[in-house]
């Protein structure tokens, strides 16, 4: 090795087929490590929980069951909502979020367990099996390869002993003893067994190592099918949670109180941003005609009051949009606009909507002179026309 460095010695180079399969075990080995390495860190964020695991799995033990973040958060949403009081509003809705991220993080500790045992156990299974037993050949194949090399070297070296010219022009055989060249040649002899048989060792260990490097390149399937079943069961945590959170987002509006109807010249109106500044002695009351000062907004459709801005569900509208045939829904939260093609609604507004083509997650939203594409979980249909 050291002469192989240094330039003094040839060195036997492996085929072109074996290089490139050695090559593409090694970034195998490595893309799988830091893959694993990686995954193991997304599924378990705490470093020292991962150091936990790995003792635990080193002397045969079963891992301790962790409560996940979620369900930490969740237990204390409960207990709070439960020493505010379940009869109001607020520790209602905290309890019931509470029990959301129970269910969550339930959800999220399944995930965890299918992902290692689809994806993770197969990769490490693979890095401790075929890629350690691979080292372990190639290992044994850089050194049959060291001893051919060395015997290489001997037979060179005899060879030239005995074929070499001295200064003068006389062959050694004429200089030497017979006796030392008999030895020589049985030296020369000797080395060149045991090169044959470096040579059968070298060439045999190193179909074995080709063997097994294919073997590596053919449990890519192996992988690939692993990494579809991470996919799938990804997917359905996903799907999982977004269930709940939608169950979870209902169940909220609908103990929502809806908002109080407010009569202004003889229309309805819901109060978006009640403002503290309305005057007290004011007339306009729940259930009762009121005469105001008001600006209206016919591009918003929103009545400006002197306590504040109020929008409007006028009848006429409401009964244009039913003769028209246009469905009607109700706003079940706040929905901002992301960009011009959707339409801002506030909670309890009502809207007109139609269905949009191709598009299973938004309506189009009709309000006024003002229309955009509203995402359908925000809003609960009122009318249907068939």
């Amino acid at each position: 090795m050291t002469e192989e460095t240094l330039g003094t010695s040839e060195k036997t180079e492996l085929d072109a087929h074996l290089e490139h399969l050695a090559e593409r075990g090694n970034a195998t080995k490595t893309w799988t490590e830091k893959i694993l390495r990686n995954m193991e860190a997304v599924l378990t964020p705490n470093p020292g929980n991962r150091i936990e695991d790995f003792f635990y799995e080193k002397i045969d033990k079963r891992r301790p069951n962790r409560l996940s973040n979620l369900e930490y958060v969740g237990t204390d949403m409960i207990e709070a909502g439960n020493d505010f009081g379940p009869g109001i509003a607020y520790g209602s809705a905290l309890i019931k979020v509470g029990q959301c991220q129970q269910r969550l993080g339930q959800i999220e500790r399944d995930f965890i367990g299918t992902a290692a045992n689809c994806f993770i156990q197969p990769l490490r299974k693979f890095l401790d099996g075929e890629m350690k037993t691979v080292s372990k050949e190639m290992a044994i194949l850089e050194t049959k390869r060291l001893d051919l090399d060395a015997c290489k070297n001997r037979v060179r070296k005899a060879r030239s002993m005995l074929g070499q010219q001295s200064e003068s022009g006389i062959s050694p055989e004429v200089l030497l003893d017979q006796k030392v060249i008999n030895k020589m040649y049985i030296l020369l002899t000797q080395a060149e067994r045991e090169l044959r048989v470096a040579q059968s060792e070298f060439d045999r260990q190193a179909e074995i190592v080709k063997l097994l490097l294919e073997g590596v390149s053919s449990s890519q399937a192996g992988h690939l099918r692993c990494l579809h079943e991470f996919v799938e069961a990804q997917a359905r945590h996903y799907a999982q949670c977004h269930a709940v959170m939608q169950d979870l987002q209902r169940d909220l509006a609908g103990a929502r109180q809806p908002s109080p109807l407010l009569r202004v010249n003889s229309e309805e109106v819901i109060e978006l941003n009640p403002s503290p500044t309305l005057p007290q002695n004011s007339s306009v009351t729940a259930g009762s005609a009121a005469y105001v000062t008001a600006t209206f907004d016919t591009d918003t459709s929103t009545i400006y009051l002197s306590g504040g801005p109020y929008y409007t569900t006028p009848p006429a509208t409401t009964n244009a949009l039913a003769e028209n045939g246009q469905d009607r829904a109700r706003v079940l939260c706040n929905y901002d606009a992301r960009d011009p093609s959707e339409l801002s609604v506030m909670q309890d507004e009502v809207i007109g909507i139609y269905k949009i083509p191709d598009d299973d997650d938004y309506f189009m939203g009709i309000r006024g002179n003002q229309q955009g594409k509203v995402p359908k979980v925000y809003v609960e249909t009122l009318i249907i026309h068939h």
